[in-house]
């Protein structure tokens, strides 16, 4: 077991222990009792502070506000096109990428899910609900909803695996606002993640991309996995994960764009010669999947790179590693508020994006048939979200 695994079942070992000392403290909501729950553990933390931004930038978080609303119904139509569109390339296309998957920080290899290595896994997702939830009660502040409690909350799977955080708003005074409103009280959390996400991005184009490529070199094209489905023509050669292509036909590799431009003009039956950092392999080229005329090697690649001498010699091998350790954390955070708040518009029951539609559709409809309709809604994306999983695990 490495490191962030130790580190992963400590974690989980350190909440099941805080639940169990906690539990008279904690409000628990049961999903599969006893196997899925969400447990809670209220407290008072950060709620004046989100009154004093609420007061203090009124004006322009008003019209935040608005622009959340607008972006959260873009993207509940993103989620429903994306949905119906991977269920269609899983279906059609045998290398195509599952579109769903559940993150966890252990290397369990399970179909649908994600790995994240534990510490980029905690920090992030601390990061995500806190500007999640601080969203959430900033808003319900600005139209003067008071806030009961807020605190950490974990969705447990037997033992509790998830740390979140929630804030509490009054349900009663929050029924009472018009729909504009509790629109943007609902999309806040998830607008707000999608933006941190977008300044992460900026952050990283902007001040880390330069820096990495001022300390890098190229250095090849490595093979970060293997298509899965049939036999593509690495696999069948031997090429393993992890290896670095470095020659193609004789002309040298450092970048993706080398290759690509070796393999230019190839089609597929061809043989070609591939060289990597372990050895040389022959292999036949097959036919794209998604362009049969073009060649296709089965493989997913990127650039690889590594630190310049120059750098490690001026400032000494463990600066490099602190820097790309903070760059990868940079990637996460961008990948999971982008995902995780957009996944959060999905309207379905009591997520943020149900919430939306729920209260949309009460505008257009009488509370019964509302209610009957958005049930609908929920239960077809719920079937959506299930079909993406179950075509992932029986591919």
């Amino acid at each position: 077991m490495d490191i962030q695994s130790i580190f992963a079942v400590l974690f989980i070992i350190f909440l099941s222990l805080f639940i169990l000392v906690k539990r008279k403290k904690m409000q628990f909501q049961k999903i599969l009792t006893p196997f899925i729950y969400f447990a809670m553990y209220k407290t008072k933390l950060g709620l004046k502070l989100m009154d004093s931004i609420a007061k203090k930038f009124s004006k322009p978080l008003k019209y935040i506000g608005y622009l959340g609303i607008m972006v959260g119904f873009i993207g509940i139509g993103f989620l429903g096109w994306s949905l119906v569109s991977n269920i269609h390339n899983l279906l059609t296309l045998p290398s195509a990428p599952a579109g769903v998957g559940i993150i966890q920080p252990f290397k369990a290899g399970v179909k649908g899910t994600v790995y994240v290595p534990f510490f980029y896994f905690i920090i992030s997702i601390f990061v995500l609900a806190i500007v999640h939830e601080f969203s959430h009660g900033i808003m319900a502040r600005l139209h003067g909803i008071e806030i009961k409690s807020s605190g950490f909350a974990f969705l447990g799977v037997l033992v509790p695996i998830i740390p979140a955080a929630f804030v509490e708003p009054d349900e009663e005074k929050l029924k009472e606002k018009d729909r504009k409103a509790q629109l943007s009280i609902f999309a806040a959390g998830p607008f707000a993640n999608i933006l941190l996400a977008f300044v992460v991005l900026l952050f990283s184009w902007a001040i880390a991309a330069p820096i990495a490529n001022s300390v890098t070199e190229f250095d090849g094209v490595l093979i970060t996995g293997l298509m899965e489905g049939e036999e593509y023509p690495a696999e069948q050669a031997g090429i393993s994960e992890g290896e670095v292509i470095t020659n193609v036909n004789d002309m040298p590799i450092t970048t993706v764009a080398d290759l690509s431009k070796a393999l230019e003009g190839k089609s597929p039956g061809e043989t070609v010669s591939l060289a990597t950092n372990k050895t040389g392999y022959s292999l036949t080229l097959a036919p794209d999947p998604k362009n049969e005329s073009k060649p296709y090697l089965g493989v997913y690649i990127r650039d690889n790179i590594k630190i310049k001498e120059s750098f490690i010699q001026k400032y000494g091998s463990i600066t490099p590693k602190v820097l790309f350790w903070f760059f990868g954390l940079l990637s996460w955070l961008f990948i999971l508020n982008l995902g995780i708040g957009i996944f959060n518009l999905i309207p379905i029951g009591p997520i943020d994006g149900g919430r939306m539609m729920h209260v949309t559709l009460e505008k257009f409809f009488e509370k019964e048939k509302a209610k009957k309709i958005w049930k609908s809604i929920s239960f077809l994306f719920l079937m959506l979200v299930i079909t993406n999983f179950v075509i992932v695990f029986i591919k």
